[in-house]
């Protein structure tokens, strides 16, 4: 069988469950705006990157500094709450990835509008500037900009001295993951970073529960182990050597170029899908933060299928690499969590936890929440205290 119809019967499998109705999504309130900004100049764009910032009331008390990195598809103006707990004692920041938030060029039009006095905006095609992510690298380009930009103002007001630390989720674990491992520890920047913490991060491919899953987990199964494989040996007997790289050489560069057909003008508007109804369900155990997340329409609601194609690509190369990951970490996740499976966890912990001795692992058992910043009471504060704890023990060995 050619590869282009192995592609096809593949894709007409899993479209019924990557596929929803398409929405008009409209705005009617300013973006959640949050801290001090400073606007930081992207090369070859008039759209600038925005850091937001928030200082304790003695600054130069402050004993570190914390950047928080968002998720796929939301924004960082949901993080008020989050940032101005820990302000208390750090400096912090925060900012919108590329395509999110104020980082999306159509969000940021109808921010503007808004602002001026406009009553409402519609920003269904959001989405679209997702057309130049066949991978994170603008997304790193960003984390890069903004940790610059934060090192440089954290300097100004307690010293070089002072580490940083940062605070990522789901998506953004992958973006700063994967930065400071393409930096390295050569990278002067790169050095000012003294801890990570990964919260439920992106670090495998998402498994739907229920119905979907039976039908299609082994097909995003199938793309994930081929794409692992795709001009990859990893040892094998040369019957499954040869096994492996023909069946990756047929389905990876199929799927490559149907994901790309279908992210084109006149068929991404059929094809992109929208978020599954099932995530919301596995995102908080908070039924106020679920409406939130309902209400929320700064939150990017579809995903083009090259952009999706694009993340797996990048979790294959991570993993590639990831025993190499050097600096200290803290790992929180949910055992049960369908959207980060654990095992992508368990691999890389299974590869780096040796690597310092202030790494740690907080497996939740028997939760499937996402998101754990957003957990009702008392998760949710427990989350933010282990954060904190952890902080002050990486600290503490700094001083040692």
């Amino acid at each position: 069988m050619r590869a282009p119809a192995v592609a096809l019967i593949f894709f007409v499998l899993i479209l019924p469950m990557l596929t929803g109705c398409a929405q008009q999504q409209f705005v009617s309130e300013p973006y959640p705006r949050w801290g001090e900004e400073s606007l930081i100049k992207r090369p070859g764009t008039n759209l600038p990157l925005v850091l937001r910032m928030l200082s304790p009331l003695e600054p130069m008390q402050a004993p570190a500094c914390v950047l928080i990195v968002h998720g796929m598809n939301e924004h960082i103006g949901r993080y008020q709450e989050i940032a101005r707990y820990f302000s208390r004692r750090f400096i912090v920041a925060g900012f919108d990835l590329f395509g999110h938030g104020l980082s999306n060029q159509y969000l940021q039009q109808a921010d503007q509008a808004l602002r001026a006095g406009a009553v409402n905006r519609e920003v269904s095609d959001a989405y679209l500037a997702q057309t130049l992510l066949s991978d994170l690298e603008l997304m790193r380009q960003d984390l890069h900009l903004a940790l610059r930009h934060f090192a440089a103002s954290c300097d100004e007001q307690i010293g070089p001295e002072r580490p940083v630390f940062i605070v990522s989720h789901s998506l953004g674990s992958l973006v700063t993951a994967s930065y400071l491992l393409q930096v390295g520890n050569e990278d002067e920047l790169a050095r000012r970073v003294q801890g990570v913490v990964f919260l439920a991060p992106g670090f495998a491919v998402s498994e739907p529960p229920g119905w979907r899953g039976w039908l299609q987990n082994p097909l995003i199964r199938l793309s994930f182990y081929a794409e692992e494989h795709f001009l990859h040996p990893q040892d094998e007997p040369l019957p499954q050597l040869i096994f492996n790289q023909a069946l990756s050489l047929v389905i990876v560069p199929a799927l490559d170029g149907l994901f790309e057909v279908f992210s084109w003008p006149g068929l991404r508007n059929l094809f992109t899908p929208t978020a599954p109804a099932w995530v919301l369900d596995y995102l908080t155990d908070s039924e106020t933060e679920k409406a939130r997340l309902r209400e929320d329409d700064w939150i990017v609601r579809r995903s083009l299928l090259r952009y999706v194609k694009g993340i797996e690509g990048e979790i294959v190369r991570f993993r590639r690499h990831m025993d190499q990951f050097a600096i200290p970490y803290l790992l929180i996740s949910s055992e049960d969590d369908p959207i980060t499976p654990s095992w992508g966890i368990v691999d890389f912990t299974q590869a780096t936890l040796k690597n310092s001795p202030d790494n740690k692992l907080l497996a939740l058992p028997n939760l499937r929440y996402h998101q754990h910043l957003f957990l009702k009471e008392p998760a949710r504060q427990e989350t933010l205290a282990a954060i904190e704890l952890w902080l002050n023990q990486r600290m503490h060995s700094l001083n040692d």
